[in-house]
């Protein structure tokens, strides 16, 4: 969840915006989030004591108007002050749930007015005696998720070996609630150990769906050309050969549509940066990922 949110901010920052992010786990590493591509020296963090002074900074930051994407990490570590200065044992029954449906009162609407994307990343938790549906939930309430205009789900689905050492996870995204675009759309992708998502598995994959790149038991070709065989081999051929990745970038741009001009050729933006990636242009919306 926290890499999926450190692309975002990366790819924010190489289009000129400026991110926030609110590490209330006390647990970023800024040197993995340098190598995802995220620009340390500009990002602005805070690591807050208690959940209602981490809300206020997002508040303070978000009425700004000066951000463009907003971090919390996570709403499960937002501790209330109440509870951060009673005694280990004390019950304190739904103060995070008040906590976060009164921010999400006061955000909302500035978060429209400034056009900034508000990015809550959360946990899961087991609820005690479900027999029946499913026994998963988030802390903090409903709040978040009554407001949120996104929900992603993200899983772990399968370990990524190098011989018998791992080296990544192969990843399952399930868009479980969207209000700008039709929901219930799932993605899959490896986040490598140490550098994040990996962008040529997903030109791999992409390329097998559309037909272009060709799978034959184990070996990827590519207009005739052998990638390698197994799946690793042929992302490690993308790295070292980056202008076949480049085409096979620009292929995939122009043939699902993004990036190309009236006149079916391919914009500046893309012809620029075909390896930067490109915001999604989504603002102002509160996103959940659970």
């Amino acid at each position: 969840k926290s890499t999926l949110a450190m692309h975002v901010v990366a790819e924010a920052q190489r289009n000129g915006g400026t991110c926030a992010y609110i590490d209330a786990e006390h647990a970023m590493d800024p040197i993995y989030a340098a190598a995802i591509g995220v620009n340390t020296d500009e990002l602005l963090i805070s690591q807050p004591d208690t959940g209602e002074q981490a809300l206020e900074i997002a508040d303070m930051l978000i009425r700004s108007g000066a951000l463009d994407v907003l971090v919390i990490d996570s709403v499960a570590a937002l501790t209330p002050r109440a509870e951060i200065e009673g005694d280990m044992g004390d019950t304190h029954v739904g103060l995070q749930a008040r906590l976060m449906s009164q921010a999400l009162r006061k955000l909302t609407a500035n978060l429209n007015k400034t056009n900034t994307i508000c990015i809550f990343i959360n946990q899961l938790r087991e609820k005690i005696g479900v027999m029946f549906g499913s026994p998963e939930t988030t802390p903090g309430g409903r709040a978040l998720k009554f407001y949120s205009s996104v929900r992603l789900d993200i899983r772990r689905i399968e370990s990524i070996k190098d011989g018998v050492e791992i080296v990544g996870n192969r990843t399952r995204v399930k868009v479980v609630k969207n209000k700008v675009a039709p929901p219930f759309k799932q993605a899959e992708f490896d986040i490598m150990y140490g550098k994040g998502i990996s962008r040529e598995g997903s030109l791999l994959d992409i390329g097998v769906d559309l037909g272009f790149v060709k799978k034959s038991g184990a070996w990827y070709t590519y207009e005739g050309e052998q990638l390698g065989q197994g799946r690793e081999n042929a992302k490690t051929f993308l790295v070292e050969n980056p202008e076949i990745m480049v085409e096979v970038s620009e292929r995939i741009l122009k043939q699902v549509g993004i990036g190309v001009e009236p006149d079916g050729g391919p914009s500046a933006d893309v012809e620029a940066g075909a390896m930067s990636g490109t915001m999604s242009g989504i603002d102002d919306l509160p996103i959940t990922l659970d």
